[in-house]
Order: structure tokens, then sequence, then C-alpha cells
């Protein structure tokens, strides 16, 4: 058996889903025996046989990718409740796999999962889907690309409303149908993974995410994901910012930009340029648009 073979046949073997009591399943893939599957590319020592040998990568493989996606995805848990995270974990694993040299990527496919097999979040979809947008533009926003910044200064010579703004890769931008924020900061807040509490304190913990999660209604928002220095920041936007923000990173113009902004806005007319000025300034200070690109002399 050359070497590609035994990789392949181990890949398979530790990439199937463990028994209810979190051990290796007794039959291979594609049938068989996993003992005699085992034995084929695993040698046993003076400990261990090859199945329990090749048991340790299987229970690894899948520990590690759960305690992934629990904590990338705090909020989803508590919407959904422990055990049916872990059920809707299990699953959305065996078919979405990692496929990256980082578990960083392990939870890019969830909201398109989660949209196909809404049988996990049940009346609670769309707050499911809300919560897992914005913990996944939370990952984005951290390690996202950062081009230069436009300066503040820059950006009162560039006024012009035939040009092109560009957002930095890594502002996100989200509209979403509850106010997902603050269920995130609430859960994070009671989720602490450095406290060292008793389990009668973590079990109290708990009930409290229930609660908040509970008590959440819809309530329309829009935000914006963003980074400074290493931390990750929601900033609630106005509608008008959000659609601003939205046509930016479609390429449209500034001028078309805040015409679209200001399509089905209630706000006074007489308001709308001082807001848009505050705003720019502002998305401006925090760094959110890019120097323009140099272009190349001929």
């Amino acid at each position: 058996m050359n070497l590609d073979a035994i990789q392949k046949q181990m890949t398979r073997a530790v990439m199937t889903p463990l028994t209810p009591s979190e051990h290796m399943q007794r039959h291979a893939p594609g049938g068989g025996d996993m003992r005699r599957y085992a034995s084929k590319f695993i040698k046993p020592n003076d400990r261990l046989t090859s199945f329990e040998r090749l048991e340790i990568y299987n229970r690894q493989y899948w520990w590690r990718l759960l305690s992934s996606l629990q904590e990338d995805f705090p909020g989803l848990r508590a919407v959904l409740g422990d055990r049916k995270f872990e059920a809707m974990s299990k699953a959305y694993i065996v078919d979405c796999p990692s496929t990256s040299f980082t578990l960083r990527n392990l939870g890019a496919k969830l909201e398109g999962w989660l949209r196909k097999h809404p049988k996990w979040a049940g009346k609670q979809q769309q707050l499911a889907l809300d919560i897992v947008r914005l913990e996944w533009a939370d990952i984005e926003a951290f390690d996202g690309k950062a081009e230069p910044a436009l300066q503040t200064k820059d950006l009162a010579t560039a006024a012009g409303g035939d040009i092109q703004l560009q957002l930095q890769p890594y502002v996100r931008l989200l509209d979403c149908k509850y106010p997902v924020d603050d269920l995130l900061l609430a859960v994070r807040e009671t989720d602490d993974d450095n406290e060292v509490a008793s389990n009668a304190f973590s079990e109290k913990k708990k009930r409290r995410r229930i609660r908040v999660t509970a008590k959440l209604k819809p309530a329309e928002i829009f935000l914006a994901v963003h980074r400074i220095d290493d931390s990750v920041y929601f900033r609630k936007l106005a509608r008008e910012e959000f659609a601003i923000l939205t046509s930016l990173r479609h390429g449209k113009t500034l001028a078309r930009a805040v015409d679209s902004g200001f399509r089905k806005s209630h706000m006074p007319a007489e308001k709308r340029a001082e807001a848009v000025q505050a705003w720019f300034q502002n998305w401006a200070t925090l760094g959110w648009f890019c120097q323009p690109a140099q272009k190349k002399s001929t």
C-alpha cells in the first residue's frame, strides 16, 4: 500500500462519526470490521492495538472540531440549547468536514447549511441565521485583510460625486431581524471561558443564557462589524447609513450611494446633509475607507 492510499484510508476512518458513547465505530468505512481495517495501515504496540491507536485520532478529530464550533458560535448554542447544538454540529461536520489547514474556516458554510436544514432551529430559524451571520462576521472582521486607510483629511479632497470609495475588506455589513448584537454580548458575558466556576454556578449561567434568548423580540437592526487595534466591535447603523455603505461596497459612486441611501428615508430633507457629513467623518475616522489604488503609468 502506497502513502497516498494509507492517507486516504486513515482520513476516512478519522472522519467517521463517533458512537453515542464517543468511541470509534466498529464498522469500517464502506463496510467490514474496523479492527481489520485499522490493522492494514497501523501497527500495534506493546500497550495499544491498531484499533485503539486509530481510535485516539478519531476521537481527537471530533472533539477538536466540536469544541471549535462551540467556541466560535456561542450565540447559536444559546439559541438552540446545548444538546441540539451538539447534535447539529455533528450533522454539520459530516456534511461540511474540515478541508482547511486552520479551524478558523470550519464554520464558513454554517449559514448556508442551516438554510438548507431548517429543522435544527425550527421556529427560531431567523434568529439562528442572524446570530450565525453575526458570529461569522466577527471572525472575518478579526482577521480580514486591511488596506491602507484613507485619512480624514484625504476624504475632504475626494468629495466629488463621481468618486468611488472602497470599504475595507474586513468591515462586514449586516441587516438583521433581531438585535443579535445585544444577545451575543450577553451570552459572552455569561460564558467567560477564563472563569473557574462550580457546576452549580455553570448551571446558573446556562439558565441565564436561556432567559436572555427567550426574552429576545424581533427588531430590525443594521450593523457594521469592524475592528480597532485587533479588537472587534459591533456598531449600530441608521437605515440610511447602511444603505449608503452597502451601495459603496457594490461599487456605486458617492453621489449614487447617497441618493440610494435616502430613497425611502423619512429623515427631513434639511437634516440630510448634516447627517451625511457626520457619518462620513465617523467612517473615515474609524479607517473604514481604503486609499484609492494607484494607477499604473503607461
